[in-house]
């Protein structure tokens, strides 16, 4: 059957399941939004590139399926740079397909010309320039195998436009070795003297910590992480990207660890005999001042990318390995830790005293905006996505909501992209229609990516977003605050400019304010009952609120600061 290399590439990507594309057609990528039409693959047109990487991301996260990008040449290509090294940082499983110049023009500055692959090259799994129309199948079935393969991440197909025009007789690999893909070896078996070296480590622990990284929820491994958790009593702490692996209900979860942490889990890594690390990557953000971290700790590291251990701590046992087949064979071992009785006497008294806390919210004054998360999680469906930009509401999301169930956090952790929460929340929402999904923002976050509201308007996206509008960029006034003497310098957004309501009612979604806390209940009721259009709601908060606790950047986190209200306790 002869083909168009564009026909080849939309056939292939049906070949792999895609139900959904986010994407914007340019010149040269437009000979495949033509075939694009007779297919049974949804197109949702966003209003900016980036927002289409990060809807991508969204629904990699929600859904456990690849994400899928289009865009064309140039400035299209650059446009979704940063959602590429975003999902690059978080393993986030993406297949980005850029549009190219005709390859006779590549070299030669063309129009909306730009070395694509080179730009990527260091923040994605692989990329591919097409040379070729008959690879288009083999590049197509490849970039998926590699995105979800091993740790996932992001690839790249870059399809020069002359290729999309050519003609080719369809094929479409039938084994991995027609992929072409030699010393790509991501899945290895266990190794059965590192599970006895890891058995005998947990064995002669009486201060453990299951130290759990988003690779445990990149592995569905959450079932079996409760199941280890309960048998052996130990106590867990989940990163910024494994909130939801354990239900934060379940009574051994002391919340997450790093720079925002819980005291209690920060401080039980730090005083821990053995750190059982579970697809974690020890970041700065959890570590501190990396030669004071956990200092008695001995480490267990268990990940499937082996270019991770010994990278800032050395692991005394390396565990290379997916972390649901690790903790089924640690599960089968029955291995247990010492006695920890004394341990838990002493994390307990850690919770019992600096839990998370917060400044009452008054009628009189702005509202706080971890009570702002509060009610809206407790007004929210079982199993409800929450998606959030990243600052201080990144932070307190984290802290206040309460996460019971994997793929129910997206978020941005390695890279820290500002803009994030909007079009992240549209694509999980794509993914999972079936959830009710909220994006808590920040008015500096939503500002960058708040046009693909449009784009959540015009395809029927029904997210609900809750901008915690503090009229500063927060965490940046936060550290202005604390570490520059409080000389702040281009932080300041103000509260009404714009007008948040207008603009969302502008982009055909429904727009609410509340400043008091009546108005807060009232404006999540309201938006609860809306789920035809997109709803957002401008919360007015405290500018001086800070997130705690906190370690300071370089800091031991033997130096956590707490919330003022408990600094006398």
């Amino acid at each position: 059957m002869q083909l168009t290399g564009a026909q080849a590439l939309i056939k292939s990507l049906e070949m792999e399941g895609v139900e959904v594309i986010f994407g914007l057609p340019g010149g040269a990528i437009l000979p495949v939004y033509d075939p694009l039409i007779d297919s049974s693959i949804r197109h949702i047109l966003v209003r900016h590139e980036q927002g289409a990487g990060h809807m991508a991301e969204g629904y990699a996260l929600a859904t456990g399926r690849p994400g899928v990008a289009m865009v064309t040449s140039g400035p299209g290509a650059t446009n979704i740079v940063t959602p590429i090294g975003n999902a690059y940082m978080d393993s986030t499983p993406l297949v980005v397909i850029t549009g190219q110049v005709a390859s006779g023009s590549i070299g030669t500055d063309a129009f909306q010309e730009c070395d694509i692959t080179g730009i990527t090259m260091g923040i994605t799994k692989h990329n591919f320039l097409i040379t070729s129309a008959h690879d288009i199948p083999r590049a197509v079935a490849a970039a998926f195998h590699l995105a979800t393969t091993g740790r996932p991440g992001p690839v790249l197909v870059d399809l020069p436009k002359d290729l999309a025009q050519s003609m080719m007789e369809w094929w479409y690999p039938s084994s991995i070795e027609e992929l072409d893909l030699p010393g790509y070896r991501p899945e290895v078996p266990l190794d059965a003297e590192a599970i006895d070296a890891a058995i005998a480590l947990i064995a002669q622990s009486e201060r453990p910590v299951l130290y759990v990284g988003g690779g445990t929820l990149k592995s569905n491994a959450s079932a079996e992480l409760v199941a280890f958790a309960n048998r052996t009593g130990m106590p867990v702490v989940t990163t910024l990207m494994a909130r939801g692996a354990i239900p934060d209900s379940h009574p051994q979860n002391l919340g997450m660890p790093g720079m925002h942490g819980t005291y209690s889990a920060v401080t039980a890594m730090q005083r821990a005999d053995l750190l059982i690390s579970l697809g974690a990557r020890f970041d700065d953000r959890v570590t501190g001042k990396i030669p004071a971290f956990a200092p008695e700790a001995k480490i267990l590291h268990v990940d499937i990318d082996k270019a991770e251990f010994n990278k800032v701590r050395r692991a005394d046992v390396a565990v290379r390995a997916n972390i649901k087949d690790a903790l089924n064979a640690l599960e089968s071992a029955e291995a247990t830790p010492k006695d920890m009785t004394a341990w838990w006497a002493s994390i307990n008294e850690w919770r019992a005293t600096y839990p998370l806390v917060y400044d009452e919210p008054t009628n009189d004054g702005l509202l706080r905006p971890q009570a702002v998360i509060e009610a809206i999680a407790k007004a929210a469906a079982p199993g409800t996505i929450v998606s959030a930009g990243v600052g201080q509401h990144q932070m307190w999301a984290s802290q206040f909501w309460p996460f019971e169930e994997p793929r129910t956090w997206i978020n941005s952790g390695g890279a820290g992209t500002m803009g994030f929460g909007v079009p992240s929340a549209i694509g999980a929402k794509v993914g999972r229609p079936e959830s009710t999904v909220w994006c808590i923002d920040g008015d500096g976050c939503f500002q960058m990516t708040a046009q693909e509201l449009v784009t959540a308007r015009a395809e029927g996206i029904p997210i609900k977003v809750a901008i915690l509008n503090n009229a500063y960029l927060g965490m940046v006034h936060q550290w202005q605050t604390m570490f520059y003497d409080n000389r702040q310098s281009e932080v300041y957004l103000s509260a009404d400019l714009p007008d948040y309501v207008l603009w969302a009612q502008a982009m055909g979604c429904v727009g609410l304010r509340a400043r008091t806390i009546e108005e807060m209940h009232e404006a999540i009721r309201q938006a609860n009952e809306i789920n035809d259009v997109p709803v957002v709601i401008d919360f007015r908060t405290e500018s001086e609120e800070k997130v705690f606790p906190m370690v300071a950047a370089g800091a031991s986190n033997d130096d956590i600061m707490v919330h003022p209200l408990q600094r006398e306790a």
